[in-house]
């Protein structure tokens, strides 16, 4: 495999154009391979081999930056790089990180794992390089999906006054994470039809020099257009018309089912695990379904990503108008469903926890400053969904706890969530944040009330003295097994499911005073500005001890949970221990 033989872009130069083109074979062969075993981003990645292999081939990298845009297509660019052994054998998959990591390769810049960024941070080393006064050049690559981004237009925007190299590859495969939305589309559609040479060019438009490369997936044509803008002396844009999934005939007819992937059959492209079942996501987007049918103003909300929701292309296209895909965008996504509520609509913004990060602004001055009435769903809020350093989802009870007007709820089981949801679509007082559930879905075992409108009420599931637990939403269950253990050690322990995040139930708190000598709190996120925070400064006065659970602050990247709970003393034992020191060994 001629792969093998490549340590550095410095190899890739020595190549003849028939070469390139079996390492292109080479690239994808090992990519499908790895990612039948391993699992990734698989479409992204296969529609990239070609460009990757021009970029290195013309450029001068590191000397020549290149950045990559959310890093799902800089799997080549790792194999190119001195990286390919993690590629090559299965105990070395995880020696590298699925996203670029500059502490992995002299070649990488910066750690990206969120959308629309390549070209704002690629335009700061071009500024950084011109204020040094040094040379090179600066390449930012993007895709099609991202340009919808509110950050990469502003990117673009501004890169029109740098009168220095600067360059900006678009990687076009008509393609978001789901199928593209959005006006600028039709732009880039007509540049398809016209080779570039339409009058109506939004990069143009801007300001930008534009190369177009109709064959995004021919390296002759790729390797042309990157000589004719190499060393250029001002900002310019090519625009590659590539195949999401080239070369794997699952991921070319499929393409969004293909953008990532758990580990598969090379010869069926069947998952290797088989389906588990019901999940909270594919039971939000039934139950949203419905409660469409009786209602024409509920309106689902995505921003680039249904499939974390379960919304299905069947579901989407069953749903209507009543489904709104703003493509990578969650800033308008906010800011949409405010006005929505406004105007009598029933909005409800599905969104990755860790991808809220990205509109906390909007959260906070278009939707809770105007107290509109939308519903935002934070998916995969836990400690355990993703554990990826760019995709951590430890941070939105902190995020979102402290914003005024917002009523923030944390479920425990299928009924009590499916409750909370149906009471925000009827609640017009607040907007409502609900930290869906992780894992399977488990069945409430006590009544579940359909009305939430007494804000801040908790529910006190079982009364004991001494020692009272706090188990917020995914960790309510933890709570239980902590209860259970002290129960084996003689202790009683008062257990409370809090079910607001955003406040606390101070009339039960207050009860607990006389005959509780240690409340516990345990949340499925970061600590720092979290739930057991407000607990502990409502106990502060009184003498009332507080043990707050969760997780230190600090960016943690590719944990084994079970480690990364017994390293911050989330383990059953762990947590029993404490409480147990900190009664004085009751």
């Amino acid at each position: 495999m001629l792969l093998e033989h490549i340590q550095s872009p410095a190899d890739v130069k020595k190549l003849s154009l028939a070469e390139m083109n079996t390492l292109a074979e080479d690239i994808r062969t090992l990519l499908i391979e790895k990612l039948s075993r391993h699992g990734g981003h698989c479409g992204p990645n296969l529609g990239m081999v070609e460009a990757t292999i021009a970029l290195h081939y013309v450029f001068d990298s590191p000397r020549d930056k290149i950045v990559f845009d959310v890093s799902h297509q800089s799997y080549p660019h790792k194999m190119l790089t001195g990286r390919v052994t993690a590629f090559l054998s299965e105990s070395h998959y995880d020696d590298v990180s699925g996203y670029s990591e500059p502490s992995e390769s002299e070649h990488d810049f910066f750690v990206i794992g969120h959308t629309s960024t390549s070209v704002s941070l690629a335009g700061g080393l071009a500024k950084g390089r011109d204020l040094r006064g040094e040379t090179g050049n600066v390449i930012a690559v993007i895709g099609d999906g991202s340009l919808s981004g509110g950050e990469a237009l502003e990117g673009l925007d501004w890169a029109a006054e740098l009168n220095s190299n600067f360059i900006i590859v678009v990687n076009d495969n008509q393609m978001s994470i789901a199928e593209n939305h959005g006006g600028l589309y039709e732009n880039l559609a007509e540049l398809r039809r016209s080779h570039g040479s339409c009058e109506n060019n939004l990069f143009r438009a801007m300001g930008l020099d534009y190369v177009y490369v109709d064959k995004g997936n021919d390296l002759s044509s790729l390797i042309e257009a990157f000589r004719k803008v190499k060393d250029t002396n001002h900002p310019v844009v090519v625009h590659i018309n590539t195949l999401k999934g080239k070369g794997y005939a699952p991921a070319e007819e499929d393409k969004e089912t293909w953008h990532w992937t758990m580990p598969f059959e090379i010869s069926t492209g069947a998952l290797k695990q088989k389906n588990i079942g019901e999940d909270y996501n594919s039971l939000t987007a039934a139950h949203l379904l419905q409660r469409m049918k009786d209602d024409k103003t509920v309106c689902a909300i995505t921003a680039g990503t249904p499939g974390i929701w379960g919304w299905t292309p069947a579901r989407r296209q069953e749903a209507g108008k009543q489904f709104v895909d703003v493509g990578i965008a969650e800033e308008h996504a906010v800011a949409l469903a405010s006005g929505m509520a406004k105007a009598g609509g029933k909005p409800v913004f599905g969104v990755c926890s860790s991808f809220l990060q990205r509109a906390y602004d909007q959260v906070s001055q278009d939707l809770c400053i105007n107290d509109n009435p939308a519903t935002l769903l934070v998916l995969w809020g836990s400690l355990t969904s993703m554990t990826d350093v760019t995709h951590l989802c430890h941070f939105d009870i902190p995020l979102l706890s402290g914003i005024p007007n917002l009523v923030f709820l944390a479920p425990t089981n299928r009924e009590e969530y499916l409750a909370m949801l149906d009471w925000s679509l009827a609640y017009d007082r607040h907007p409502v944040a609900i930290r869906v559930p992780v894992g399977e879905p488990r069945s409430a075992t006590r009544p579940v009330p359909t009305d939430f409108s007494e804000l801040n009420k908790s529910e006190l599931v079982c009364r004991g003295k001494d020692v009272a637990i706090l188990g917020l939403g995914n960790f309510f269950a933890l709570g239980e097994q902590v209860s259970s253990a002290l129960k084996d050690r003689g202790i009683e322990a008062t257990l409370i499911n809090p079910r607001f995040i955003s406040g606390l139930d101070e009339s039960l708190l207050d009860s607990l005073v006389s005959d509780h000598r240690l409340v516990v709190t345990l949340e499925d996120g970061a600590l720092e500005g979290g739930y057991g925070e407000k607990v502990a400064r409502h106990f502060g006065p009184t003498s009332v001890k507080t043990l707050c659970f969760g997780a230190r602050k600090e960016f943690v990247d590719r944990y084994a949970p079970a480690d990364f709970f017994a390293a911050n003393h989330l383990t059953v034992p762990q947590i029993v221990e404490d409480i147990l020191q900190s009664l004085g060994g009751f």
